[in-house]
């Protein structure tokens, strides 16, 4: 293990106010994205506008690496040349996502579990030959009815540990991403408990597998009120909420906090980070609070692409003003 590595590439991904495009959609994911726009989903169409996404000029001084899909990372792009090549030209680090999905979680009752490491070591040794320098594995939670419940919080902590251990074995450095669901009608406080709970577990097991902080990254939820809440808690709220919820127990050494949206709209969440930031040093926040955006960067980029390689342009200029707008929100500087 490359201690110096793995540390080098955290501080690298969460430098100057970069952060994450999070291209690594299933395809049964990606599958929705199109069919909102009326494209058919293949191997080339998926392709072709990451592609796009890949090659907007000067992104990389608001995006510093890209999470990709396998077989995102086994593509080349029109040009023959290969994607990640073409993400490493273009001054960003490419990732990679290992894990297979949330399953139900046994015996029953409506949570789950991430699974995928059964051959993940040799996973990540190919991956690493491919080019990828991070890697990401997601847990989720839902809020409501007595959940999350302690077995579902334990069981993936345990898996988020073990995924993050044999990633710096491999000198992948690991984004731990334990993501407490905003669907529901909980309010901010029920949010803020969870997510604690969830956290705190989390840091135990990465503590019990002997995980150096220094070289991963945290990609959590936000502390929010559930989509189906009558109050929606504002912005300057969750930053607070969030901010001292984090205190409680993500440790000091862990370079930054890369947001994940969540289901958040665009505006929404970089509004929300933008307020973080607005306070950090305030609140004496130790972490990079930055982002790690899927839909929040790319759907304004997705719309004028339309599955037309013509409207490329308006497509790059679409990504890069979001990128542009959410790298501002990692620095405090956001002007709506």
């Amino acid at each position: 293990m490359n201690v110096e590595q793995l540390a080098e590439t955290a501080q690298s991904i969460v430098a100057d106010g970069k952060g994450l495009l999070a291209a690594d959609e299933s395809t049964g994911t990606i599958k929705k994205r199109f069919d909102q726009i009326n494209v058919e989903s293949t191997e080339r169409t998926r392709r072709d506008y990451r592609h796009i996404l890949f090659t907007t000029p000067d992104v990389s001084q608001f995006i510093s690496g890209v999470i990709l899909y396998d077989e995102t990372i086994r593509q080349d792009g029109p040009d023959g040349s290969p994607l990640v090549e073409t993400i490493e030209k273009a001054g960003m680090i490419p990732g990679i996502k290992v894990d297979n999905g949330a399953k139900p979680l046994a015996p029953g009752g409506g949570e789950k579990v991430t699974e995928g490491l059964d051959g993940l070591r040799e996973r990540f040794k190919a991956y690493y030959e491919l080019g990828a320098r991070f890697a990401k594995w997601r847990g989720v939670y839902s809020i409501g009815g007595g959940l999350p419940s302690r077995q579902c919080i334990r069981a993936n902590a345990h898996a988020l540990a073990r995924y993050a251990a044999l990633a710096q074995e491999a000198n992948i450095t690991p984004v731990v991403e334990p993501e407490v669901l905003m669907d529901g009608s909980h309010d901010i406080d029920a949010c803020r408990e969870a997510t604690e709970a969830v956290l705190r577990e989390v840091f135990a097991e990465l503590a019990e597998q002997q995980i150096v902080l220094e070289g991963i990254l945290l990609k959590p939820n936000m502390v929010l009120s559930g989509k189906d809440c009558p109050r929606q808690a504002d912005a300057n709220e969750v930053a607070r909420e969030t901010i001292r919820c984090f205190k409680r127990v993500v440790p000091a050494a862990v370079p930054g906090v890369v947001f994940l949206s969540g289901g958040q709209s665009d505006e929404q969440a970089t509004v929300n980070l933008d307020a973080m930031n607005k306070i950090k040093d305030a609140e004496g926040a130790p972490w990079a609070l930055s982002f790690s955006y899927g839909r929040a960067l790319q759907q304004a980029a997705l719309k004028a692409w339309s599955g037309n390689d013509d409207n490329a342009e308006s497509a790059r200029k679409a990504f890069y003003e979001r990128a542009k707008a959410t790298s501002a929100a990692a620095l405090g500087r956001y002007a709506a």
